[in-house]
């Protein structure tokens, strides 16, 4: 338990090995002088995430990562409207009540306007649909964006559902007729780098893009498979970035 007076963050999730969020933000903690520390809490389940409060009391901020960023949200107090128009959230900010030893949950979603941040300098006029890997919160991040940028999206899945199509399902015309890819599950993360959705690659073509928002590997098996046929690819670290620079900002406004 910390028991100085700086200020703590950190990011709940279940596996955090590949995460790269702690040692960016307490390199920007050290750079810059600023007394606070940011941990990774690893939970089993969305349900002990109220322990981590009783055990640090100087907590400021969360960030929340797969597979709770739908499951949080009945533990908190109140929602931005980031996190009610995507429906997920991924960062949590922390008000504390100086009268009493209660505490405000509010959750919001940076998500989505970091994904669009991203990518909207590599879109070219014949990129008008998409195909989002994984129905996860961060699927509704990337869903609610693209839509924003007028790109029409159409989810994949291992399962079958009225508004998803399974990877089983996927044909050449349907590759041809979607020139954005977007993975959103975490298959290829690091230490299991040799995985990748399994989508027929072969009918990529030069016109793709195919984003990755697996970050670490710097270059993931989907981005080089697709890259194999002429795809430009683009990894999810900036997206990280950026959504790392606005949750900071919402923390400390």
């Amino acid at each position: 338990m910390v028991t100085d007076e700086g200020k703590i963050y950190g990011l709940i999730g279940t596996s955090l090995i590949h995460s790269f969020s702690m040692d960016f933000f307490n390199q920007k903690f050290f750079s810059e002088g600023i007394n606070a520390q940011y941990f990774n809490f690893e939970l089993n389940d969305i349900s002990e995430l109220m322990s981590i409060f009783s055990e640090y009391s100087n907590l400021d901020g969360l960030n929340v990562t797969m597979p709770f960023k739908v499951s949080v949200i009945p533990y908190l107090d109140e929602l931005d409207e980031s996190a009610k128009s995507v429906g997920a959230v991924n960062v949590i900010k922390i008000i504390k009540n100086r009268n009493t030893a209660g505490i405000k949950l509010i959750g919001y979603n940076t998500d989505s306007i970091a994904f669009k941040n991203s990518i909207s300098s590599l879109l070219t006029p014949e990129m008008h649909s998409a195909l989002v890997l994984g129905t996860g919160g961060a699927s509704l991040a990337v869903k609610e964006a693209l839509e924003s940028l007028d790109i029409d999206v159409s989810y994949v899945s291992r399962r079958k559902s009225s508004n998803t199509v399974t990877y089983e399902e996927l044909t050449k015309q349907m590759i041809n007729d979607h020139k954005i890819i977007v993975n959103t599950t975490p298959l290829g993360t690091y230490p299991n780098t040799e995985e990748c959705p399994d989508i027929p690659y072969r009918f990529i073509t030069p016109q793709h893009l195919c984003y990755d928002l697996v970050y670490n590997p710097s270059e993931t098996m989907f981005m080089r498979k697709a890259q194999e046929n002429g795809a430009t690819v683009k990894s999810g670290l900036e997206m990280l970035l950026l959504q790392a620079f606005e949750s900071y900002r919402i923390w400390t406004e």
